[in-house]
């Protein structure tokens, strides 16, 4: 199934009724025939701009224009509270309830070398491509963190 049917099959179920979590969307939307990743299904709600409330993820407001995300480096600075690397895994610890937000900030971020991205609440796990790039993007965030 392709992206663009996915992705209206989120817009129709969040027409319906807020979107309580993203792993009950992602047990829906696999009994709707789309077998999705959290980190796939992360990027798409970023894509649509879905807002978190909550009663769960809803459509922006059609009188309030989509508020752009922040700064990649204020989202670092103000939730990140370590990095540490493992082979091509960072392990990135954050205040409690915060993991969720900065994984949204890294996947909007585009950056080739990530493969995906998981995040519990207070800790996100990204996967590198390879070591040399978990190294590079260690580097890129701990720059932020100064």
């Amino acid at each position: 199934m392709s992206k663009l049917a996915r992705q209206q099959t989120i817009i129709d179920l969040a027409q319906e009724a807020p979107l309580p979590n993203q792993h009950e969307l992602c047990r829906v939307l696999a009994k709707r025939g789309f077998p999705v990743t959290q980190a796939t299904l992360s990027r798409d709600l970023t894509e649509l701009r879905l807002v978190k409330t909550p009663e769960g993820y809803v459509l922006p407001g059609a009188e309030a224009p989509a508020e752009p995300l922040p700064a990649m480096s204020h989202v670092v600075q103000e939730f990140v509270r370590e990095i540490r690397r493992a082979q091509n895994l960072l392990v990135i610890k954050t205040i409690p309830g915060s993991a969720q937000p900065v994984a949204v900030a890294v996947d909007a971020e585009g950056w080739d070398e990530i493969v995906g991205t998981v995040a519990g609440d207070d800790t996100l796990l990204i996967i590198a491509t390879n070591n040399k790039s978990a190294k590079q993007l260690q580097s890129r965030l701990e720059a932020m963190l100064a």
